[in-house]
């Protein structure tokens, strides 16, 4: 049977500025599909802009009919980029991770959460403080991944690739923001383990 799977997200997933086939998550259904995993093109609920209370409600919203074989979250950056204090983003993003385990059929081995990249090192913060824009992504990075380490799910890092070539120019979608679709296919990669590990129960 054909495995189904979910990316719930904000511009990060959806890929802003790319193709749709370089977003992360196709990138990642394709490297499945190399590992012969019969997977369908993952169903997208994100958007530009979304924080984790505007993805909670789209969830509600859009109420996505599951369960699904494997569901992946990643939204936070449009929280730290607009001052939201950690509370706020913490109280949201437990809502997400509760949806998304709901989703995976109550399995939250069947969720990957991916943490928040820095976007302080891309050109668009030229002129912002690149260490007070790391820092708070610390602080949400590591209130999503107690909650992830409380519920279950996968935890994957893409913040130590965004930090190490994310300012790069290959890296970089034509707005000097957003990753390319060669930065998400990194992102892809770092998925694809937990991602197996998930759909094959091991």
């Amino acid at each position: 049977m054909t495995a189904r799977f979910l990316a719930l997200g904000d511009s990060y997933t959806i890929g802003e500025g790319v193709e749709a086939n370089e977003c992360w998550p196709m990138q990642l259904a394709a490297l499945l599909r190399a590992e012969g995993i019969d997977i369908a093109e993952p169903e997208i609920i994100a958007a530009t802009g979304w924080t984790s209370a505007d993805l909670a409600q789209a969830i509600d919203t859009q109420a996505p009919v599951g369960p699904f074989d494997l569901v992946s979250v990643l939204v936070g950056v449009n929280n730290q980029y607009s001052g939201d204090s950690v509370d706020e983003f913490s109280s949201d993003f437990q809502v997400v991770l509760e949806q998304a385990i709901s989703l995976a059929g109550d399995n939250p081995f069947r969720v990957i959460a991916l943490s928040i990249p820095d976007w302080g090192v891309t050109p668009h913060a030229e002129g912002r403080d690149a260490a007070a824009i790391a820092a708070g992504i610390d602080v949400f990075n590591r209130a999503a991944l107690m909650m992830v380490m409380q519920t279950g799910p996968h935890w994957v890092d893409v913040t130590t690739a965004s930090r190490e070539a994310g300012g790069e120019a290959s890296m970089l979608a034509g707005d000097g923001l957003h990753p390319s679709g060669e930065a998400y296919s990194i992102w892809a990669q770092s998925a694809l383990r937990p991602a197996l590990a998930a759909l094959r129960k091991v």
